[in-house]
């Protein structure tokens, strides 16, 4: 029997989230602070005045140290807002104390929605996931948020930066299993450097 698209995404999380879950807090601490520093020099955030990002959770690569940084050098953070359909919303990060509990654990901005266009501002997009392959196919936690986000932004002239952030070890060689609504990303970002795709 062959196995489905969807069994070999669900393989391929699990294997990953195992090996996530053998990160302790120190190991997490000192990878968002490289992953900062990184994401920090990337080109295209010369003279960016919007980024959205997320509020990292759990073992995800943390992105607290990156929201501070981006929102002290001056550039406006949009946040997402999980909608019941499972769209984005975006609202502007204005400090860890507007960051309020959502559903599914996350971490959402309590300030003025400000509708899910919103992120056809940005010039860059950082988005969560849990692989990448060398072509820019993406891994998420299969509920179709963030395809819906890339989907809207391929109309947008000129297109933002879309960049994955990982941890080391998770941009794959062998290729990520993708559904036809997936949408590739232009790079990955993990504590060791950036990695140019497509």
């Amino acid at each position: 029997m062959t196995t489905t698209v969807r069994e070999a995404k669900r393989a391929l999380r699990e294997r990953i989230l195992a090996r996530r879950s053998e990160l302790d807090a120190t190991a997490l601490a000192a990878a968002g602070r490289s992953l900062s520093d990184v994401v920090l020099a990337l080109s295209e955030l010369a003279g960016a005045h919007t980024v959205a990002a997320y509020v990292s959770v759990g073992r995800e690569p943390g992105t607290g140290p990156l929201i501070e940084a981006l929102s002290d050098d001056g550039v406006d953070v949009l946040l997402p807002v999980l909608l019941p359909g499972g769209d984005l919303d975006w609202a502007a990060y204005t400090g860890p104390r507007g960051l309020v509990p959502a559903a599914r654990g996350l971490l959402e901005p309590d300030g003025d929605r400000l509708g899910p266009a919103a992120v056809a501002s940005a010039d860059v997009l950082l988005v969560p996931g849990l692989a990448v392959d060398r072509r820019g196919h993406r891994l998420g936690r299969g509920g179709g948020s963030y395809d819906r986000v890339l989907a809207r932004l391929l109309a947008v002239s000129p297109p933002p930066l879309t960049c994955v952030l990982l941890h080391d070890g998770e941009v794959l060689d062998i290729p990520v299993p993708r559904e036809p609504h997936d949408v590739p990303v232009d790079a990955a970002a993990t504590p060791s450097g950036v990695h140019r795709l497509r």
